[in-house]
């Protein structure tokens, strides 16, 4: 377990340190901001609007009254950070620290961590009136406790706009679970399928989940499985379809994110959607593409379908785990809304699905494989992961999650490693 470091008092002291310049403009800027016919027709078709960035530079060009949110994660944060305009915040915040002894180490960098996310949050406020998704450190996202103390102490900071992302791991689902029961709005992030999301919709109740489609299509291409086009978007609206069914029969809160677009024909392609956080490269591509708002429509049911190559086997790759939800997961999920599920622990969870034929949801990774993501990068490699997917001992979906997870966490590292070479040079 994390050790949670911040005293009650430290964690005041924190939150007035941040807000101490902070002047927001609540619900007054939107009437100074241009209007866009085209976006206007996006929230017509019930779409809100986020852009998929933490920098003000890029955000100034393209906000208008349309938007909503931003999305900060800890890749978008660490650019900001190694660009080295919060160096002097981060010496003013060790100065802060330096009076409490009893602070250890690691909790130390969770602290600068902390301070320089949801500093940068407040920023984005500040200049957009913007809703901000305030992204925690990855080494807390196998410990519930640490992920439910720190999200409950960034939504302190600014309950009116903060936002907090929580990635999908057994830790974090349970964590979100008990936040969400307390009013904390949670960012449910890294999810690929309809499957995993309906897992935590029923399970967790976050106000929002995602499908990293981007991410998806380039799998298919990188594999050589065909040109990836759809791939992304078929498991959107699968999961868009799940997430509404939830909210209309079981009063389920969550709403579905559109996340990673990679072009501007995808924002077209899924008008209608819940929530699209767009990057700012490719909100340009969608406004270039010259389209009439009026030749925009709802999407939600269309019926995309990827084109494969004649060679390749999606079932063996387990594509199907991308927009399918079994029977088994629906049952598993009834039966586990039976069980004392506010006091399990992550091993409890993950074992009750391996139990309910559901292991491969949740899965337990083996360090090897752990680390062999981590070398990947973002994009798994097929041909390293062809007998466990051909097994089922893992889905394709969770395995872009192991791969997301570790490409945040190798950010958040130098992101670290860049605040740690500030404070040598005190």
């Amino acid at each position: 377990m994390i050790g949670v470091g911040a005293s009650t008092d430290l964690a005041t002291e924190i939150r007035g340190f941040l807000r101490k310049d902070f002047k927001p403009r609540f619900g007054v800027l939107a009437i100074e901001l241009p209007t866009s016919p085209l976006w206007r027709r996006m929230r017509e078709l019930g779409t809100d609007l986020w852009l998929d960035t933490g920098s003000i530079a890029e955000t100034e060009p393209l906000w208008t009254r349309e938007f909503s949110a931003l999305t900060t994660n800890n890749t978008l944060l660490n650019r900001e950070i190694q660009t080295g305009r919060y160096d002097g915040l981060i010496a003013r915040a060790a100065a802060l620290l330096d009076a409490h002894r009893e602070l250890a180490p690691k909790d130390r960098t969770l602290e600068l961590a902390f301070i320089l996310n949801a500093y940068h949050g407040l920023r984005l406020v500040e200049r957009f009136d913007a809703c901000v998704s305030v992204e925690e450190h990855t080494d807390l996202a196998h410990d519930v406790e640490a992920t439910v103390e720190y999200a409950r102490r960034y939504y302190a900071i600014c309950p009116e706009r903060f936002i907090v992302k929580v990635p999908l791991t057994p830790a974090g689902l349970l964590a979100t679970r008990r936040l969400a029961a307390e009013g904390v709005p949670v960012n449910h992030t890294l999810g690929f399928s309809a499957r995993q999301n309906y897992a935590i919709a029923r399970i967790g109740r976050p106000q929002y989940v995602n499908v990293f489609m981007g991410r998806l299509n380039q799998f298919v291409i990188d594999s050589r499985l065909g040109d990836g086009a759809y791939v992304g978007e078929r498991a959107t609206l699968a999961s868009q379809s799940v997430v509404t069914a939830l909210r209309r029969l079981q009063g389920v809160p969550t709403k579905q994110i559109g996340a990673s677009f990679r072009a501007g024909g995808q924002v077209r392609d899924l008008a209608g959607i819940d929530v699209m956080t767009i990057p700012p490269k490719v909100a340009k591509e969608f406004l270039e593409l010259g389209l009439a708002p009026e030749a925009l429509e709802d999407r939600k049911a269309a019926a995309y379908e990827p084109q494969f190559a004649a060679e390749a086997d999606p079932e063996a790759a387990r594509l199907d785990t991308l927009w399918g939800v079994e029977p088994a997961l629906v049952d598993c999920a009834e039966d586990l809304e039976r069980e004392p599920l506010d006091s399990f622990t992550p091993d409890d969870l993950v074992g009750f699905l391996a139990r309910h034929g559901c292991g491969d949801l949740l899965v337990r990774w083996k360090p090897e494989q752990v680390a062999a993501s981590a070398a990947e990068g973002k994009i798994p490699r097929l041909e390293n992961w062809r007998d466990a997917l051909a097994s089922k001992e893992i889905g394709l979906d969770t395995l872009m999650n192991l791969a997301g997870f570790a490409s945040f966490a190798a950010d958040q590292k130098a992101m670290d490693e860049h605040v740690a070479k500030v404070l040598e040079k005190r």
